[in-house]
């Protein structure tokens, strides 16, 4: 039996998509998302959730495109100069589709701000769906990262108490017993843009899986192994609905959307020179290749304004960059195992169909002469540093023995532990970086808020120097603040 045509029915204050197998409804003209129905539960979506606290509104609503096998519906909101100063300065335009024989429905968004507008600071814009907590009680984001998860109303005191910071609520009379004395925080839920595919909620009666699959990484900015957030309780999901098998789309109605036809290829060979280490050009297995916008060497991790495109080198080397949107680009990579960035001194144009061959790259690692020692990997991790136990008061049982155990809650306050009346004193050739250097330079907690900078000691002798000669100290800095680095040498 052929599935079922999509029908679109239009209300005075909503607008329902329906296609036998789902159906969704959505606020006109605010295009919020109020009502999914599907496999007999009339709605999967959080109902006491209020309308107005559902993100941006828009303004008027159309309808793209309607046929028996897809609808695509428009909900916009325009900005004028009156109303500067209490809008973004943005022309929103939210879409939603839906196709014949599927169970699920795709969004996207445009954004257009033309010039002379005011300039304005848009940190991040995300799609969110709050799910029904007495159906969605257990989370999935990875093979290894699934749980049954608390319920909202155990993050409010009495049943909760908040910690340092207000997204972390240690559970002290959760409505689950066996979670008592959890911790739960957003952010131990979050994960490399590289690996955010898919995520989602599953409710046991009936058996319904809500999942959002993201089928290309290349809005996401700052490049694969920046973090992003994923599910979290709420029941929340934060991204996209859409699959991988099928990207990049040919149904998407906007001229916005280059279809497949429309985009280009880059491949090639990348390959490692440093002969410190090989007399041979090496090629190096997953080294990160990518292309970004025009920009100094490392640039794309502080990009943020365009599309970027990446993958990972088999053992040969080799790389291929598919679907491409058409515009110029810098190919960036860097290679874990071995310092810096590089950058392909040559602008790559990408017209639709190109298909363009860059051939055999090679990086050559900054160098002023042989290695004397190295503490941990340069690989833009610190999984191989130390990551202490958590304290027993602040557990969540998804990560006790688990990869990920860097997650776990309050690891800060475990170095003045460690190390209560002397900083971390690292002695090359006796200490061992998988023990002795913690994962993380931290401040010492000493009163209530009050936190005293940490200094660390590297202690290494050279038997002999050359008088004269230039001897670099290179260190790869990661921070989530601003913070500041002082170095004394002696």
């Amino acid at each position: 039996m052929p599935p079922i045509a999509v029908r679109l029915y239009i209300q005075d204050q909503h607008v329902v998509m329906d296609n036998g197998i789902l159906k969704v409804t959505l606020s006109k003209p605010e295009g919020i998302v109020t009502g999914v129905q599907y496999n007999g539960l009339d709605n999967l979506m959080e109902i006491i959730n209020a309308e107005e606290n559902r993100g941006i509104k828009g303004t008027s609503f159309s309808v793209i495109q309607q046929d028996e096998n897809q609808v695509e519906l428009s909900f916009t909101r325009t900005w004028d100069i009156s109303q500067k100063g209490t809008v973004i300065p943005l022309n929103i335009d939210k879409r939603f589709i839906m196709l014949r024989g599927t169970s699920g429905f795709y969004t996207y968004a445009i954004y257009e701000h033309l010039q002379g507008w005011p300039d304005f600071n848009l940190g991040e814009t995300r799609v969110a769906f709050k799910l029904r907590k007495d159906k969605f009680q257990y989370m999935t984001m990875a093979d290894n990262r699934h749980r049954k998860m608390p319920m909202p109303n155990d993050r409010d005191p009495p049943r909760g108490q908040p910690l340092a910071y207000p997204e972390a609520v240690q559970l002290i009379n959760p409505i689950d017993l066996s979670m008592k004395g959890e911790v739960d925080d957003k952010y131990q839920y979050s994960c490399n843009n590289e690996n955010n595919k898919v995520h989602g909620w599953t409710c046991a009666d009936p058996l319904i899986g809500f999942w959002q699959i993201t089928p290309s990484d290349e809005f996401r900015t700052g490049g694969p192994v920046k973090q992003n957030l994923t599910s979290h309780v709420g029941p929340t999901m934060l991204a996209m609905l859409m699959e991988v098998r099928c990207w990049p789309y040919n149904f998407p109605a906007s001229d916005d959307f280059p279809k497949a036809d429309q985009r280009g290829s880059v491949s090639g060979r990348l390959l490692v020179r440093d002969r410190y280490i090989n007399g041979e050009d090496i090629a190096v297995d997953s080294t990160y290749v990518g292309l970004a916008l025009p920009g100094d060497v490392g640039s794309w991790q502080r990009e943020c304004k365009s599309y970027q495109f990446w993958t990972r080198t088999d053992t040969n080397g080799s790389f291929s960059i598919a679907n491409v949107r058409s515009g110029d680009y810098n190919l960036y990579a860097w290679v874990p195992g071995f310092i810096g960035d590089y950058k392909y001194d040559v602008t790559i144009t990408i017209t639709p169909g190109s298909d363009i061959n860059v051939g055999d790259l090679v990086y050559e690692p900054p160098r002023d002469g042989p290695t004397l020692w190295e503490i941990g990997i340069p690989d833009r991790s610190a999984a191989e540093f130390f990551v202490p136990d958590p304290n027993p008061m602040y557990i969540n049982k998804l990560y006790i023995n688990h990869p990920d155990n860097f997650r776990q809650y309050g690891l800060w306050e475990r170095y003045a532990e460690l190390y209560p009346d002397v900083d971390l004193i690292y002695t090359v050739g006796e200490s061992d970086f998988t023990k002795d250097w913690f994962f993380a330079h931290v401040t010492r907690k000493k009163d209530d808020k009050i936190y005293k900078p940490t200094t660390w000691q590297i202690k290494f002798k050279l038997d002999t120097a050359t008088q004269n000669a230039t001897y670099k100290l290179r260190l790869a800095l990661a921070s989530a603040t601003l913070s500041e680095l002082q170095a004394y040498f002696k």
